[in-house]
């Protein structure tokens, strides 16, 4: 039986006897392509080359490409792990022509890989095949049907209709028919009982796709309608999680080599055999396909956070650590010990992880400690919750708030012989989907062709300004703004990439100038944004950018290439970009380090990085350098960033700073002028951030500083010694607040004396609601506690205005809590309405402070009808 690894080889090995060229996989985190937020296809890293926006280098190429769904056609992330062959994370075999070979030579390899490579039993393949579409004017697909007639006996041909056998990038782009293979893994008497091809494209878990051939042969435009493409492509992809399951004989892809040593890992630790049960089962199948997806998207450089990318990363992690907590008693962070399991797995094929196991596990475990922290207080949250069923509204809040799957709300409710209002949680699902949905939706417009058939040119690193002619154009609209997009066949815009913004600046032609107001990449294509369209689109521009922008931009990149080399002599060799973002302000750069960083080690850092910049060290740029090259110049690269075979090399002294590099640079360092680091802070688990500014940015900082320090050295009269006469200061008003203090302790304890003498006896409750003259929020506390230590079965509620505002307290004794169900929280948010304001806190207390003073007197009068 072959194993995993060795059947990846094969794949490989095969295509490149056919003339294909192996090419890495491209990193799971898209970037440079506002349609996506991960690889979902293998595809996907070749769209340039399908949208005609670059030339194919190889006619033929194959890889496997790490990919990632969460949504979509049976990729609700919810039921992972509820079937056996639905994944988050898989790896995508796939072979593909560019303009080369197309239906016959596609089918005919497919057959040969999986029966005379791979050895799989003919009898239970079946394939698909276009059926045609009459509203679209598509034919049936004769051609497929005809060289799968030279293998396969025409029963075993099946028709598709267009939703299972028409490809499409999206909305619009390249699209074309496809033909599928499946394969039966149902056990002989199974097969004999119900026909495989039956079973063909109806989810049965046994008999299942392994292979799509998508021929690409239309271009689906904004208006709907098809153009026959000038090149045909043929575009594959192989599920090979799916297909070491047909190759192991197992009737689960858990069951394989791929998934069987982590889960096994899961069992041992957790004490529970796989197998055993099926809720159990379920929770090490979601644990053991979750680490995949989070351990390569972080080794790409998705960090797990609230946003984007990020929030589906850490939404991945809290559904597997849930699974955990819930099904296999896992209390403390575990998914962090699957990472060299699967580093050791993924080597030799997705070498990153590896690379970086150590910062993966930190970050994952950090990641894990804070959702079972959070995870507690949603337990908290659901156990102090009262009522006969569980409102909708609140279901979602510890989905939305705490990380709760619904099913988990719900398994808690069932054990205290609670509903929850299903229709209720759905609705607020729903509108935030909408909410979502609407936020990201643009409109896009199929281009207009203005010159046909050239190139591209980027000029920017020689050229602030050239002549440039617009090639194409198109309109979009987001968030009810209507812009346009460019193409210019010359530009000396930078387009935003590698952490740098994009220029801004303007074109020219007959007298009329046209603000360019940003530049971006899609793919690989610059697109210049206008709010309006010149009146002759036709014309010769002059294509000139921001230049003093531009300047600022360079200074903050070429310093934010000293400042890396700089922390990593000062942290160490862990050190790593995690992110960047350089703009004409300043620069942002994100890098692995696992404490803060010290003032003194800034100042070791800064004092590195400003010596460099008074070197004046000359920029030595190389373009086209091979990437093996490169590396072997000691570049350093980026994980998670896609490198193609030639490379831009930027060195600031070779034995100091080499790095692989897009973006524009100084010409020599001395152009920084200085380097001030602003501030250093956390971003995520293991990942530090430092902010910093150059130049002009950097001169005015300091400008201002020492305009504060005479000010401050004017109101203290001049002293010698600054730092000795404002600690005088500090323990000078440090004395008199002890002082105050104790002034304070003293006319509380008055004031507790006379409040002990009116509280009221009601209902066997010892209540007391009263206004009281206290400075401080913390003294009104303190009042509360003392008097809920010395006074049993104890209401307080207490109002004061400080410092202008209106401040409510609100103590109630343990017993009242559990007993009758008195929760000061609850209350004191009725309470603060009369306040203009809003508070919180536990069952026992709760604060609350609000702007209307005057409404004091009511909210106090109030605090009766809560215990009658």
């Amino acid at each position: 039986m072959m194993t995993s690894a060795q059947i990846r080889t094969a794949f490989l090995d095969f295509f490149k006897s056919k003339g294909h060229h192996i090419v890495p996989s491209a990193p799971m985190v898209v970037k440079n392509d506002p349609t996506l937020m991960f690889t979902n296809a293998g595809m996907n890293q070749f769209k340039d080359i399908f949208l005609g926006n670059s030339p194919a280098k190889y006619p033929r190429i194959a890889n496997t490409q790490k990919c990632l769904r969460v949504s979509g056609k049976h990729n609700d992330l919810e039921e992972v792990g509820i079937d056996t062959y639905h994944h988050t994370m898989f790896e995508m075999l796939g072979n593909w022509s560019f303009g080369d070979y197309f239906k016959k030579d596609a089918i005919a390899w497919s057959w040969e890989l999986l029966t005379e490579v791979y050895k799989l039993s003919k009898d239970r393949l079946y394939v698909t095949v276009f059926e045609g579409d009459s509203k679209e004017n598509l034919a049936f697909d004769q051609e497929s049907f005809d060289h799968w007639k030279k293998v396969l006996p025409e029963d075993r041909i099946l028709r598709g209709n267009k939703k299972d056998n028409f490809w499409e990038m999206g909305a619009t782009g390249p699209c074309g028919p496809c033909t599928e293979i499946h394969i039966d893994l149902r056990s002989d008497e199974e097969r004999k009982k119900v026909d495989g091809k039956t079973l063909v494209n109806e989810s049965h878990p046994q008999v299942i796709e392994v292979w799509n051939n998508v021929f690409m042969e239309f271009n689906r435009k904004a208006d709907g309608s098809l153009d026959k493409l000038p090149a045909q492509h043929v575009d594959t992809g192989m599920g090979f999680e799916r297909l070491c399951m047909a190759m192991q004989g197992k009737t689960s892809n858990y069951d394989t080599d791929v998934f069987q040593p982590m889960i096994q890992f899961i069992a041992l630790n957790s004490g529970v055999k796989y197998g055993a049960a099926e809720k159990t089962d379920i929770a090490m199948r979601v644990m053991s396909d979750h680490i995949r997806a989070i351990a390569l998207a972080i080794s790409d450089g998705q960090l797990p956070s609230n946003n984007k990318a990020g929030y589906v990363i850490r939404r991945i992690l809290r559904r597997a650590v849930r699974y955990g907590f819930t099904f296999l008693n896992l209390k403390e962070p575990f998914m962090n010990k699957l990472v060299p399991i699967l580093a050791e797995q993924f080597k030799d094929v997705f070498p990153e992880l590896k690379a970086q196991q150590d910062f993966v596990i930190r970050v994952i475990t950090e990641e894990e400690l804070g959702f079972l922290r959070t995870l507690d207080t949603g337990i908290k949250k659901f156990d102090e919750y009262k009522g006969k069923s569980v409102d909708g509204k609140f279901a979602f809040e510890l989905f939305d708030t705490f990380g709760f799957p619904i099913d988990l709300t719900q398994l808690m409710a069932r054990e205290r012989d609670m509903e929850v209002d299903m229709t209720g949680f759905n609705k607020c699902l729903d509108e935030q989907k909408e909410r979502s949905r609407a936020a990201a939706v643009v409109d896009t417009d199929d281009w207009v062709i203005v010159k046909e058939g050239e190139e591209v040119e980027f000029i920017g690193y020689d050229e602030t300004e050239g002549e440039a002619e617009i090639l194409r154009y198109r309109k979009v609209k987001a968030k009810n703004k209507e812009q346009f997009q460019l193409v210019l066949n010359r530009t000396p815009f930078y387009a935003e990439s590698g952490g740098q913004i994009g220029d801004t600046g303007y074109i020219e032609a007959n007298g009329e100038k046209t603000s360019i107001t940003d530049t971006q990449k899609e793919n690989n294509l610059i697109i210049h944004y206008v709010d309006k369209l010149p009146k002759d689109v036709s014309a010769t521009f002059v294509a000139k950018i921001n230049t003093s922008r531009r300047k600022q931009i360079s200074n903050n990149h070429s310093a934010t290439h000293l400042l890396h080399s700089a922390l990593k002599q000062v942290l160490g060799a862990h050190v790593n970009q995690k992110g960047s973002l350089v703009n004409e302000a300043q620069t942002r750069f994100d890098f692995s380090h696992f404490a803060k960083v010290s003032d003194e080690e800034i100042q070791k850092i800064e004092k590195i990085v400003n010596e460099k910049i008074r070197e004046n060290i000359l920029l030595d740029e190389r373009r086209n350098v091979p990437v093996q090259q490169a590396m072997d110049m000691g570049a350093m690269a980026l994980f998670g960033e896609k490198y193609g075979e030639f490379v831009r090399v930027i060195t600031f002294d070779p034995n100091y700073s080499i790095e692989l590099c897009g973006g524009t640079h100084v010409k020599a360092t001395g152009q920084i002028g200085q380097i001030k680091v602003v501030s250093e802070s956390a971003v995520a688990a293991g990942v530090r951030r430092i902010e910093a500014i150059t130049a002009d940015k950097a001169d005015s900082y300091f400008e201002e500083q020492q305009l504060q320090l005479n000010s401050i050295k004017e109101l203290l009269k001049n002293p010698k010694d600054l730092v000795q006469r404002i600690q005088g200061l500090l323990d000078e008003n440090t004395a008199l607040q002890e002082q105050i203090n104790v002034f304070v302790n003293e006319k509380t304890q008055v004031i507790k004396k006379e409040l002990i003498g009116k509280i009221k006896s009601v209902n066997g409750i010892n209540f007391l609601a009263e206004k009281v003259e206290l400075p401080t929020a913390d003294a009104l506390k303190n009042l509360s506690f003392e008097l809920k230590n010395q006074i049993d079965n104890l209401f307080f509620l207490a109002g004061a205005e400080i410092d202008g505002k209106a401040m409510l307290s609100l103590i109630v004794s343990d017993n009242l809590v559990k007993d009758k169900n008195l929760n000061a929280t609850n209350i004191i948010r009725e309470l603060s309405k009369e306040i203009q304001g809003g508070g919180g806190g536990q069952p026992f207390y709760a604060t609350a402070g609000g702007k209307n003073p005057a409404g004091l007197s009511k909210a106090l009068e109030m605090a009766g009808s809560f215990i009658k």
